[in-house]
């Protein structure tokens, strides 16, 4: 399964590759931050799944494991041994090429392997790669999929937070998963401003000489009429207006299939929103806890729907993937991300000037459906199943969130989600039209 010359970059560490111990060290730094992340877990919680669109936080743990022993290993050690054979198809996600898979809806089901064997098999693999970086033997082919392979894992440390805050809320106990940070956050931010932009054409995608992923490539030209950008993320106070002022009531500030889904899913707040009796106020649940709402935070869990109906309510919309990788090009990769062990959105210390929160604390959805850019090739065989075949009936999300790793994101990066998604740290920006004069 080796990817085209002129694709391999795609997935491909950096054009200087690291020493074997070095790019070990990486290695070993990311498997231990996902254990960190499942220490505070019962094999119980590790168990179950919530719905069909979330993991079980065990599956996340063999999954990734995986995906270096299937890509890796069984590649590049002619004698290595499967820790089990049948983990091939326990733990494939969605790879068709590779062969059989357990039905995504009844991963909780598997009550066996035990957590204890996940972990056994972790380590198992790990042990594997480990001498393989350190004794010099992995060629460039090899060194590209554990490349890939760490920001896989990456990913799916953010899919366990968000899988598991939808799995703890699901219980009536409202457990938390952490202890809520002992810093006090501000009540009030500045109100948001404009950042504007002229028209022009622009490049956006990965300029290379570093990783991405193959759908942040190519990198192209495209013509951005004029715009502005909001200077922050919409707040929950700015949202609960938009309720207040019969959001969830007015058809016409819905598409179609959004009105659709809302009438039949009954949303009247975003996910995790609820009153305590009629009339009570709101409170969200976290990973901390159920806890009152700040109306300072950026809001989050809202689906696409609903933040193309705010932003027609605040005379305003959302931006394109193109004007927010443009808005976003010279802005310092910074902010509140999983390193921080907040875990939840934190208000804007913004004082209204210049832009703020672009990355970090939620992810912002875009206009924009997920398609290739403009020449995309998927890499040949089981590992161009990564991104490519996804891109249909999906939107973009750009930006990054409370529970995404800090060195995983960059301006370039595309997320993307179904419309009615809403358990992802989805948030909004707002942008305007503007017209310049000659």
């Amino acid at each position: 399964m080796r990817l085209r010359a002129d694709q391999s970059r795609q997935y491909a560490a950096r054009p200087d590759m690291e020493a074997g111990a070095t790019f070990a060290a990486r290695y070993a730094k990311t498997r231990g931050q996902t254990e960190q992340l499942a220490l505070p877990l019962s094999a119980e919680d590790c168990a179950l799944q919530s719905m069909p669109d979330a993991s079980p936080v065990k599956w996340h743990l063999a999954h990734t494991t995986w995906f270096f022993e299937t890509f890796v290993l069984a590649g590049a050690l002619p004698d290595y041994r499967l820790f089990s054979p049948q983990f091939r198809v326990l733990f494939n996600s969605y790879y068709v090429a590779v062969g059989e898979r357990h039905p995504r809806p009844e991963r909780g089901m598997l009550s066996r392997p035990s957590l204890d064997e996940v972990r056994a098999y972790r380590r198992y693999v790990d042990a594997h790669i480990t001498r393989l970086l350190e004794s010099g033997r992995a060629d460039a082919q090899a060194l590209e999929l554990i490349e890939l392979g760490i920001n896989h894992e990456q990913q799916h440390q953010e899919l366990i937070v968000t899988d598991l805050k939808h799995l703890l809320a699901k219980n009536p106990l409202q457990p938390a998963y952490l202890e809520a940070p002992s810093d006090a956050v501000a009540a009030v931010t500045a109100p948001s401003a404009w950042v504007a932009h002229t028209d022009g054409i622009r490049q956006i995608g990965h300029a290379g000489g570093a990783f991405y992923f193959d759908n942040e490539a190519p990198r192209h030209r495209v013509f951005i009429d004029g715009y502005a950008m909001a200077t922050r993320p919409v707040t929950v106070g700015e949202y609960a207006d938009f309720m207040a002022d019969g959001g969830y009531r007015r058809p016409e500030l819905w598409l179609s299939e959004g009105w659709d889904v809302c009438s039949a899913h009954g949303w009247a707040a975003p996910l995790y929103w609820h009153t305590v009796g009629e009339g009570g106020d709101w409170t969200a649940f976290t990973l901390h806890g159920a806890q009152s709402l700040n109306r300072a935070e950026p809001v989050c869990h809202v689906s696409f729907f609903e933040a193309d109906a705010y932003a027609r309510w605040a005379d305003a919309r959302l931006p394109t993937e193109a004007e927010w990788e443009t808005f976003a090009a010279t802005q310092a990769v910074d902010g509140n991300f999983l390193d921080s062990g907040r875990l939840h959105p934190a208000p804007s210390n913004s004082t209204g000037a210049g832009a703020a929160q672009v990355f970090g604390d939620v992810w912002e959805w875009t206009r924009s459906s997920y398609e290739p850019y403009p020449g995309y090739r998927s890499a040949p065989g089981a590992v161009g199943e990564y991104n490519g075949k996804f891109m249909a009936n999906q939107y973009v999300l750009r930006g990054g969130s409370c529970a995404t790793p800090a060195s995983h994101i960059r301006a370039s990066y595309r997320n993307f989600f179904p419309a009615a998604a809403r358990w992802q740290f989805s948030g909004i920006r707002l942008a305007r039209d503007i017209r310049w004069n000659a």
